[in-house]
């Protein structure tokens, strides 16, 4: 079969008219997991897709479903979907390029008139950035069963404002349940958020896998007392104390290349510039494609913590929140995507997701791969974030093909049905 391409205007027109919701002054997004600027971006991507004749449902834990019907409703659908969710400085493309890739697709098969036998489903995953309710990935990680439900509905934001109540506020506390989800094959389209496509001159970025993360929350407890009557060596300083944990993530991720330890998140206790800070409390993030490396990584923490707590008298709390073991792809998965990216002529390589990704959850349950794109620079959680339309074609038409692979072409518009296979090898 010929490769297709989809319409690269369209889409590239979708991206905008939905980063326009929560835009900020940088050019990012601003779209945290279900407040109302989320339920805007989730009603405008419903209206597209009902327009592009799918059936939308959503589920327990405010996933979205919208269905291309196939030819034999039986079979598993072939699926695709990202999320629309941001970081709170986000950019415009992580995650919705993902989202609007498969609405394109829907889009693209509708304006050629292609029947596939397996229905089309691009999924809308609830708080996949994590950034608002912890851990990230819930949507995706409820339907696998890494989580449970309740315990997600039940987790809360720093405001105290718990995710079930939120997703009935904004009205998507769905009834469709989060079980028995199936695919005959799932993909995610997303930009690479790190610099080896652009550094490698390369357009497409075949995904072969997820790297292992360990999350953290981390509680320092000192004592507060005064700047300036306690003497340096009679003082228990929770944030000096968590700037030497910080520099330590930073030196376990270093010995165990090309692993990588983030500190992101931080709040000070009494933070009053007169008062030694009696308590901190901190995250971390250690990430590693081997898993024998990360566990070490893990150890080497909490040695860290240890010691620490022994040399400065503080008291640290190291609280696991997340973990999942390194990801391996379906290599069937994976041969549709290198399959399409050759078929177009475009320059790809292999490589592993290092960020987390839904497809990591749902490659628990189904035959999974991903589509990466080049960003500038690699950055990505920036406002800043770009990529182009020509990128972001390339990404959605590998997508297209790679699903068409697996969905099986059984009818063209206005084709007798003897002469669709000429049919689709002339397209």
């Amino acid at each position: 079969m010929k490769a297709l391409k989809v319409n690269k205007a369209r889409l590239w027109g979708s991206l905008m008219e939905m980063a326009k919701i929560g835009a900020t002054d940088k050019g990012g997004c601003c779209r945290l997991a279900l407040t109302d600027l989320d339920k805007q971006g989730r009603d405008l991507y419903i209206r597209w897709a009902e327009e592009a004749g799918c059936v939308v449902k959503i589920d327990q834990v405010g996933n979205i479903m919208a269905t291309r019907p196939g030819e034999d409703m039986s079979l598993p659908p072939v699926g695709t979907g990202s999320h629309l969710d941001t970081q709170p400085t986000g950019g415009k493309f992580d995650g919705v390029f993902g989202v609007l890739s498969g609405l394109e697709v829907v889009r693209s098969l509708n304006d050629l008139g292609i029947k596939t036998l397996h229905p089309i489903e691009i999924s809308v995953w609830t708080n996949e950035e994590g950034s608002r309710f912890a851990p990230a990935m819930m949507g995706s990680g409820v339907v696998s069963g890494r989580f449970t439900l309740q315990e997600i509905l039940d987790k809360v934001d720093v405001e105290g404002k718990r995710l079930g109540d939120e997703l009935k506020r904004i009205g998507y506390a769905g009834e469709t349940p989060v079980t028995g989800r199936q695919y005959h094959a799932f993909f995610e389209t997303h930009i690479e958020q790190g610099p080896y496509l652009e550094a490698e001159g390369k357009t497409i970025g075949v995904v072969t896998g997820g790297q292992g993360q360990r999350w953290y929350d981390v509680e320092l407890t000192g004592q507060e007392s005064h700047a300036g009557t306690t003497p340096m060596h009679l003082r228990t300083d929770a944030l000096t104390c968590s700037a030497e944990l910080i520099l330590a993530v930073q030196s376990i991720a270093q010995q165990h290349k090309p692993g990588c330890g983030t500190v992101g998140f931080m709040q000070v206790g009494p933070n009053s510039r007169n008062t030694i800070p009696g308590k901190v409390t901190l995250s971390v993030d250690l990430r590693h494609p081997d898993d024998a490396a990360l566990s070490d990584m893990d150890a080497q923490l909490q040695e860290t913590v240890a010691r620490l707590t022994q040399e400065t008298g503080v008291k640290i709390e190291l609280k696991p929140i997340w973990y999942y073991a390194p990801i391996p792809f379906a290599p069937q998965c994976i041969e549709a995507v290198r399959t399409a990216a050759a078929a177009l002529g475009y320059s790809h390589m292999d490589i592993i997701a290092g960020a987390g990704h839904d497809a990591c959850y749902v490659s628990d349950f189904a035959p999974t791969s991903m589509v990466f794109t080049p960003c500038l620079n690699g950055i990505s959680h920036n406002e800043i974030e770009s990529t182009t339309a020509e990128e972001c074609e390339a990404g959605c038409s590998v997508l297209l093909n790679a699903m068409l692979q697996m969905a099986e072409v059984v009818a063209i518009e206005g084709v007798e049905a003897p002469q669709v296979l000429q049919k689709v090898s002339q397209l």
